[in-house]
């Protein structure tokens, strides 16, 4: 059994110091809730479990806290995918709801499994979801001063490996911030979050970097031709080069191999195989 996840990237400035020991506090309390529910649920049902706290801590850009966009709305994105059925689902840029993970995966036993913008979020009301507001004050007061010292960063995601050896991984953001409406992150795509039986990947970063590297589909494809996991994602990125690509990776292949790795520190992280390592 092994957990691994990510909170985004945190920007190392002395400034931030305070700010950076509480995303740490919060990575290991969660990463060590995350794995004592893997101890009896299925990796789908924990990588679900898990993104849901960390979409529910305020430090984190998903869920509560997420990123205000140029029009003063919240919209979030966040997949789910099982490397057992390898069945992938998603939302694209949903309003007022607590917990996208949770809707994604009310999606993934339906026919239509991506859905975006007005039709995620009646899917949601349709389902149960009740109408919430992710807003933080901290976040209406970067709105509103037009602070953007923390875009790009708290995006979460989570790789797990189960007692029966099967992968699941989910990935949920609140976009970039001040972004224009309609914009589509990674996170809900196929290049962001990807799993198979062979390994599964969650990625942070720039959105548009992702997508044009389809970094996490190539990371797993490669884990499949018969690449450590370390080797996969190391050559993943460095085909970013070109266009100095910002991204940030965690995985779990399926002989337990973990490993993270980022193109621009820091990408904050936590993993327990057992023992819990988060980020310093």
């Amino acid at each position: 059994m092994k957990l691994i996840i990510h909170g985004g990237f945190f920007s190392e400035s002395n400034t931030n110091r305070e700010l950076k020991y509480a995303k740490q506090h919060a990575l290991g309390e969660i990463v060590q809730s995350g794995y004592k529910y893997l101890e009896t649920h299925n990796a789908i049902e924990t990588t679900v479990y898990t993104v849901s706290l960390l979409e529910d801590c305020d430090l984190f850009n998903a869920g509560t806290g997420s990123q205000i966009q140029n029009d003063g709305k919240i919209r979030m994105s966040a997949s789910l995918m099982n490397g057992k059925t390898m069945q992938f689902s998603g939302v694209i840029n949903i309003e007022g709801v607590k917990n996208p993970i949770r809707v994604a995966e009310k999606l993934l036993t339906m026919e239509d499994k991506v859905l975006a913008g007005k039709g995620a979020i009646e899917f949601a009301r349709n389902n149960d979801f009740a109408l919430y507001d992710p807003a933080t004050p901290q976040r209406r007061q970067e709105y509103e001063k037009k602070l953007s010292d923390s875009i790009r960063q708290g995006t979460v995601g989570c790789v797990a490996l189960d007692i029966y050896g099967d992968l699941a991984a989910g990935t949920s953001t609140g976009g970039k911030g001040f972004q224009i409406p309609g914009r589509v992150s990674d996170s809900a795509t196929a290049a962001g979050n990807y799993v198979n039986e062979y390994a599964g990947i969650s990625c942070t970063g720039i959105g548009e970097d992702i997508v044009s590297g389809a970094v996490a589909p190539k990371i797993v494809t490669r884990v499949t031709d018969g690449m450590s996991l370390q080797l996969a994602t190391m050559k993943t990125l460095n085909e970013l080069k070109p266009f100095d690509g910002f991204a940030g990776v965690i995985g779990i292949a399926a002989n337990g191999e973990t490993y993270h790795a980022d193109t621009h520190p820091y990408m904050i992280w936590a993993l327990h195989d057992g023992q819990v390592e988060v980020f310093n």
